[in-house]
C-alpha cells in the first residue's frame, strides 16, 4: 500500500503552498501538487476527464511523481470533484504517512 491518512495538515492552504506546476493538458488544464511526504496529486479538467461536462475536476494520487492506486484515499482516479472536494482530498494526500523503505 502507498500510505495511510494521519490528519496532520488540517489548517494549511494546500493549493498555494504545494502547487508545483499548471500546464495545458489534452486541450484543458493539469495542476500538479507535491508534498513533503513524497505524495502528490495530478488534478485535471479536459474533455475526456471524469466531470468535465459538469465543470468538475478529476484527481489522481501520485507517489514519487508516479500514479499510485493503493492509498487509504482511493484505489483509482477520483472524478466529478468540485473545488472544495479537491481541497479536502489534497489535505488527505498531504497527511499520508511516509512509507519506510
Amino acid at each position: 500500500m502507498c500510505g495511510g491518512f494521519t490528519g496532520e495538515h488540517e489548517g494549511m492552504n494546500i493549493k498555494k503552498i504545494h502547487l508545483v506546476e499548471t500546464k495545458e493538458y489534452m486541450g484543458g488544464v493539469q495542476k500538479i501538487y507535491s508534498f513533503p511526504n513524497g505524495y502528490g496529486a495530478s488534478v485535471i479538467k479536459h474533455e475526456g476527464s471524469y466531470g468535465f461536462d459538469q465543470d468538475k475536476w478529476e484527481l489522481a494520487v501520485l507517489k514519487d511523481e508516479e500514479l499510485c492506486y493503493s492509498t487509504d484515499i482511493t484505489s483509482d482516479v477520483m472524478g466529478y470533484l468540485n473545488d472544495p472536494e479537491v481541497d479536502q482530498v489534497l489535505r488527505q494526500i498531504a497527511d499520508l504517512e511516509v512509507e519506510d523503505a
